[in-house]
């Protein structure tokens, strides 16, 4: 059985990944200012079991409404000990979607996943595209439907940005081989 990675390890794991990748690749233009001005929390929950991440999942919701932006713009519910299956973890999803509901936060807080397996549906396995959303543990992305809204009317072609990333990994994929 494989050791378990200490929260610091895991922690940094992460943000590394966001740096490097996300940032980095400018997969999303919109997460440097909050990452280099630490505004993005980053949580790792010790969670084993979706029941356990569930309560945390809810913890985390709560928190991100009650705290100002300029506190916290975002959060990363980072869980490398549960739904380690991404067919599980994508069924998961659900399970936020119905706590939004459950704690009145459905259109001012939206979850997106990222997980190590992550494949767009349609997508083969193997598509360098499915790369936008795997990160190094299965983690929950809180955003603020506030700051969404206004990234993407800042944006001169946000609708563009999913296709501009797969065309960008892949090319980058080819270049590797």
């Amino acid at each position: 059985m494989a050791e378990r990675a200490s929260p610091e390890v895991v922690l940094a794991e992460t943000r590394e990944w966001i740096e490097r990748v996300v940032v980095g690749l400018d997969l999303c233009p919109f997460a440097a200012e909050p990452l280099g001005e630490e505004r993005v929390r980053f949580r790792m929950s010790d969670a084993s079991t979706p029941e356990r991440l569930a309560s945390d999942l809810a913890e985390e919701l709560a928190r991100l409404d009650r705290e100002p932006r300029s506190a916290i713009e975002t959060t990363l519910l980072i869980h490398p000990q549960a739904l380690l299956d991404f067919e599980v973890f994508n069924q998961f999803l659900d399970v936020g979607d119905a706590l939004l509901e459950d704690l009145a936060l459905d259109g001012k807080i939206q979850i997106v996943g990222f997980h190590p397996n992550y494949r767009f549906a349609g997508a083969a396995a193997d598509d360098p595209a499915n790369a936008t959303n795997r990160s190094p543990h299965p983690m929950l992305h809180l955003l603020r439907e506030e700051s969404v809204t206004e990234a993407i009317q800042a944006h001169p072609d946000p609708e563009g940005i999913p296709r501009q990333n797969a065309e960008k990994l892949r090319l980058r994929a080819r270049q590797r081989a």
